[in-house]
């Protein structure tokens, strides 16, 4: 008589069945027969176009169903509004963009104003003094009219362009000095030139005109005369520099 050896069986371990398995479970057991569906929601227009994918080998099981149509009439007021009222802009093809910028212009600053300190003002006070004294009035200006007027400006400083007791040139000079006696004499020191009538040296008066080309003074007698020489200097007596001057008498 055999023995006969039975070995127990064991259930094998399942994997735990929770909610969420048995869903993945149900969805594909159908993913063959209902193929891949997405939703495209408008959210706009506030329409959903439902769009079905089936597979190729499902295509005599099941028919596709037709893709509904946008009806645009049907957009949301809002939307009509906005796109009613958007502004339309146009440009023609032969327009020209232009810009107007500001003409801009440098000027050259003004020189600062030249400020002299007493102790300058000491020196050329002082120089003056000097040049006056190494030069001292001659007699012959005692009762003569222009020469009277003339010495009343001795250290008065050269200026280029100046005509007045501020600042003289020579032409300057000599219009004022005569000026002081009604008698008008051209600006410049060349139209002095022509002004009165030259006489010789040995015929030459006190008062006559000093003339050399770019310069004119003041006969004083002598050989002395009274001018505005050079910028640096002041009105001055002094002895006649020209080799040959011409002797102008006025009136």
């Amino acid at each position: 008589m055999s023995e006969s050896i039975t070995k127990a069986r064991h259930r094998a371990a399942r994997r735990p069945s929770t909610p969420l398995t048995e869903l993945a479970c149900a969805a594909s057991e159908q993913m063959g027969t209902v193929g891949r569906r997405t939703a495209v929601v408008a959210a706009s227009s506030g329409l959903m176009v439902s769009m079905i994918a089936v597979p190729s080998h499902a295509a005599d099981r099941d028919a596709a169903p037709a893709l509904a149509a946008v009806d645009t009439a049907a957009l949301a007021a809002s939307a009509r509004a906005v796109l009613n009222t958007s502004p339309v802009v146009a440009s023609p093809a032969e327009a020209v963009f232009t810009v107007d910028a500001p003409t801009v212009t440098a000027e050259k600053p003004a020189p600062p104003p030249v400020v002299r300190t007493r102790a300058a003002s000491r020196t050329a006070e002082r120089a003056a003094a000097t040049e006056v004294a190494s030069n001292p009035i001659p007699q012959s200006v005692s009762g003569n009219a222009v020469l009277e007027i003339a010495a009343r400006y001795v250290g008065v400083p050269y200026v280029s362009g100046g005509a007045s007791p501020d600042g003289f040139d020579c032409s300057g000079f000599t219009s004022y000095v005569y000026a002081q006696l009604g008698i008008s004499l051209p600006r410049t020191s060349s139209a002095q030139r022509n002004a009165g009538t030259v006489v010789s040296r040995a015929d030459a008066q006190p008062g006559d005109l000093v003339w050399s080309p770019g310069h004119v003074g003041i006969y004083a007698g002598g050989n002395q005369m009274i001018d505005a020489p050079r910028p640096g200097k002041t009105v001055q007596f002094r002895s006649i520099w020209q080799s040959n001057p011409t002797f102008i008498r006025i009136g």
